[in-house]
């Protein structure tokens, strides 16, 4: 293998090792989360989406996200459990912010979250997210950015899925 060829290969590889913006999701049947114990947003039944935003991310893959998110089947009618999306269930939302999500823990036993954007990045694509999620009618409640949450869950099923943007 040429000089060339090794290059390209190893720069591929270090490409899809990027972090992507990540969403975990569950589907609750009722959840809040307060900050220094006031209750800051409260849903019943929908999803819990955490989001966490990385430094090359885009409102591309924010967009992405909140279409994928709304209109994942994953609420149940009839005999299938996965069947209905938030949008056709009316579903409500909660938001939170989360950069943990980009934790890398590969290597010695504390995370490293060097992938993870700078607060003002990810407080402008965290803003346009929630905006995305909002402008499909849904009910959508937030936390408070880079404040310390307490988030009260009661995750249905319990279903829980990572999702992720394009790969870069």
């Amino acid at each position: 293998m040429d000089i060339i060829s090794s290059l390209i290969l190893k720069f591929s590889t270090i490409k899809l090792e990027m972090q992507k913006m990540k969403a975990l999701i569950q589907r609750v049947t009722k959840a809040s989360v307060s900050v220094n114990d006031e209750v800051v947003g409260r849903i019943g039944p929908g999803l819990v989406v955490f989001i966490g935003v990385a430094k090359d991310d885009s409102e591309g893959d924010a967009r992405y996200l909140a279409d994928k998110i709304v209109n994942l089947r994953i609420f149940a009618s009839g005999a299938s459990e996965f069947a209905l999306s938030a949008l056709e269930t009316k579903g409500e939302i909660l938001i939170v912010s989360q950069f943990t999500l980009l934790a890398d823990s590969r290597k010695g036993r504390r995370p490293s979250f060097t992938e993870a954007a700078s607060p003002g990045k990810a407080k402008e694509l965290y803003d346009f997210f929630v905006d995305q999620v909002r402008s499909t009618g849904l009910k959508v409640e937030t936390g408070i950015f880079q404040e310390r949450m307490l988030v009260e869950i009661h995750n249905d099923g319990p279903v829980t899925l990572l999702l992720e943007s394009k790969i870069k």
